[in-house]
């Protein structure tokens, strides 16, 4: 098996010591690269912090963003949320060639990718899975089972991806401790024609049209409209992959007042994969010995088969008060399709012959629909002589979900060692029932900034949630659990040191169901995850320069433990579970994000943590400890002007799992640290119209990402290449 080379190991746990004196080592480059030779002396004077670039990113060549709102519903600068804020702006998007949301998470500092398959991932930060994507603030939940296609979300029609790291709870409701992923869509907001038009070329047969315009529809430019169209198809480095990608986005606003604004759209976003993989690769051969499969080989059929539509509908009427209050109401309904024909295929393979493996053909018809409803009112208020923000509301959301399945017939598989797909599709049954579930949650929450004085700002808020989850299987009893007046807090503190840097400190924490039961067969309370966060934040250069130095910690309580006794009277017979403390994640993390100088843009990151449970052991080894996210872009003066430079580095640490092996002994399957080095040279013909080479994983690095509970892994990306033609109306 091909393995990258290990990285150095941590002799001795973090502490509070060590994280501080990394960022005080780590700021004076920050501050430096805010500053020019005639500007060592002096910074300049900055009097209002990160209004020249409001929340949109489109249009101003930057790596971030002047504001946020998906840590809180208030709309603050990244300076001012006492949190770790991320933003993958549309300029970075463009330059790094990001066609789907798994680049973005790729690419973004303290989250990662488990690409633990062709058609599916799992999303982390800080250790914790991430099983929510957000649009335009509305929290779109999935079960990784049972994916329709949420980590091949198409960026084609989003302004920018916000990404909160910690506990969220206060905008999410119900999750994990890991982060919040908002993916903001763009808007109908010119008013005069502009537009771009794409086309591209790329390995692996990759062929791509992607065309943007917006508009205003009538003389007065009140009425204004905007369509966004992709097609994508492209085989793969994985034998008999193929993926066909579609994506129409259209959406209107209306001005109904000079302070009232309609908005409304509807999305559709189709992946069609052929030879599509379900598992991964075996890791051991039948005899013990380490598998090293090319990393085209695939375990696929050539009649596999994944298809999956995400369809949105939405709209926002927005109505600003006199007094500078601003009231707000949103809709929106959701559709997930997922129709897979698909083949698993295990076991582990003779060495010599490549027989033992078997097959178990499996397809499923999936339907998700989703109904969210919002109501928000934020604004200024006046106490005690100062001026305050804001912001109170009602949401309420309704998730349906069915799965019907096909019956066939599986058997032994053939030589595993010249597997090429030439399997026999089997003969399927009728569709039946095999699974459905509803979640339905409503919350009211608050939060408000106090200016308690000129330099300390405090940050409070909560949500009181009622969330209710029903289910049944084929092969289960059906279930029904709900948790109500669920308080989630929210509390931080900022305090300006100077024009240019603040201090924050915050607490969050956000609340998980858990499908367990007592001895007396009530439900356990909901997994608490609870995120303490500490740092310094710095705005630069008119808040065109954002940097951060975070230190921080994560616990859970509440994480049901198997008692060993069966509850008594339950049939069938059901384990009782009692509540105990979960795992912990702490660390730190660095960022820094901007235009530099003129021309010189700058995406930055370094994360390092970790994480145990209860006992102090290593947990979730699976998922790396530390991530280095680098991508940089310049524009050449002079004469050169038309030419773009860029590149970046993207490494992670180590990661692991133990898993028994064909001799039923515990053998440590690892991936070696790796980074992955990116190219990007754009040249400008003219005003409208550019060229563009994006160049991913040049040195060609081999690497892998396991799926443990079944010893498969699944190799990532070789070295590709993107050539894209862009025309700017």
């Amino acid at each position: 098996m091909k393995h990258a080379i290990a990285p150095a190991r941590a002799t001795g746990p973090f502490n509070v010591s060590q994280l501080s004196l990394c960022i005080a080592m780590a700021l004076p480059g920050f501050v430096h690269a805010q500053q020019s030779p005639a500007s060592a002396v002096a910074l300049p004077e900055v009097t209002i912090k990160a209004q020249t670039q409001g929340e949109v990113t489109q249009g101003t060549g930057s790596y971030t963003s002047g504001k946020a709102k998906t840590a809180t519903p208030l709309s603050m600068s990244l300076r001012d949320t006492p949190q770790s804020v991320s933003v993958v702006t549309q300029q970075r998007m463009e330059d790094q060639g990001l066609q789907n949301i798994t680049d973005a998470i790729n690419n973004t500092t303290g989250v990662s990718v488990r690409q633990y398959e062709t058609n599916r991932a799992q999303f982390i930060s800080r250790g914790f899975d991430i099983n929510a994507l957000m649009i335009d603030g509305v929290p779109t939940t999935w079960d990784q089972a049972w994916s329709s296609g949420e980590v091949m979300t198409s960026l084609a029609l989003y302004d920018r991806v916000e990404v909160v790291r910690g506990s969220t709870g206060l905008t999410t409701g119900a999750g994990d401790p890991s982060a919040a992923i908002n993916m903001v869509r763009k808007r109908a907001n010119n008013k005069a024609l502009t537009g771009t038009a794409e086309l591209g070329l790329g390995s692996w047969n990759e062929r791509r049209a992607a065309v943007d315009l917006s508009t205003p529809v009538n003389e007065a430019k009140t009425l204004r409209a905007r369509v966004v169209g992709e097609h994508s198809e492209r085989d793969s480095w994985v034998e008999d992959l193929k993926n066909k990608r579609q994506t129409v986005y259209a959406t209107i606003e209306a001005d109904l007042g000079t302070h009232t604004l309609l908005s409304a759209g509807f999305s559709h976003q189709e992946n069609n994969q052929r030879g599509a993989m379900w598992g991964g690769l075996p890791v051991w051969y039948s005899n013990g010995a380490r598998t090293n499969w090319d990393r085209s080989k695939t375990t696929a059929a050539d009649w596999t088969r994944y298809a999956s539509v995400y369809e949105d509908y939405f709209a926002t009427l927005e109505h600003k008060l006199d007094n500078d209050w601003k009231l707000k109401a949103s809709y929106t309904t959701s559709d997930r399709l997922a129709d897979s024909y698909l083949l698993y295929v295990y076991g582990t393979p003779n060495v010599s012959t490549g027989l033992g493996m078997s097959t178990w053909p499996g397809a499923y018809k999936v339907k998700t629909k989703q109904e969210d409803i919002s109501l928000q009112a934020s604004g200024p208020f006046d106490l005690m002589g100062r001026t305050h923000e804001m912001s109170m509301g009602y949401v309420q959301s309704k998730q349906n979900f069915n799965a019907d399945s096909r019956s066939a017939s599986g058997g032994s598989a053939p030589n595993f060692n010249t597997w090429d797909g030439s399997y026999a599709e089997p003969a399927w049954g009728a569709l039946s029932y095999y699974s459905m579930g509803t979640v339905k949650q409503e919350a009211v929450y608050g939060a408000a900034r106090f200016n308690v004085t000129d330099p300390l700002k405090l940050v409070v808020g909560a949500r009181l949630s009622n969330y209710e989850r029903a289910g049944d299987t084929a092969t289960t009893n059906p279930f029904t659990m709900t948790v109500s007046q669920q308080v989630t807090p929210y509390a931080g503190l900022v305090y300006d040191l100077s024009d240019s840097y603040s201090l924050y400190g915050s607490y969050t924490d956000i609340f998980q169901p858990q499908q367990k039961r007592d001895i007396n067969g009530k439900y356990l309370d909901p997994i608490l995850g609870k995120s303490t966060e500490l740092g310094v934040k710095g705005e630069f250069l008119d808040g065109r320069v954002n940097a951060s130095a975070a230190i921080f910690q994560i616990t859970q309580d509440n994480l049901a433990q198997s008692t060993g006794v069966n509850i008594p009277n339950t049939t069938p017979a059901e384990t009782a579970y009692r509540a105990s403390k979960g795992a912990t994640s702490e660390g730190f993390e660095l960022d820094v994000a901007g235009e530099l100088s003129p021309g010189w843009n700058l995406s930055a990151g370094y994360t390092q943590f970790r994480m145990s449970d209860a006992a102090g052991a290593d947990v979730n080894t699976i998922n790396p400890r530390r991530l280095l996210r680098v991508f940089t872009s310049y524009r050449l003066p002079g004469a050169l002007s038309g030419l773009t430079l860029g590149g970046g580095v993207n490494w992670q640490d180590a990661t692991y799992t133990y898993a028994t092996n064909p001799q039923n002994v515990s053998e440590r399957i690892e991936q070696g640290a790796y980074a992955l080095v990116n190219l990007m040279v754009r040249y400008d013909f003219s005003k409208k119209l550019s060229g563009q080479i994006n160049i991913n994983n040049l040195l060609d690095t081999t690497y892998f990402a396991m799926f443990d509970a079944y010893n498969q892994l699944t190799y990532g990306a070789p070295r590709s290449t993107t050539a894209t033609l862009k025309y700017k109306f």
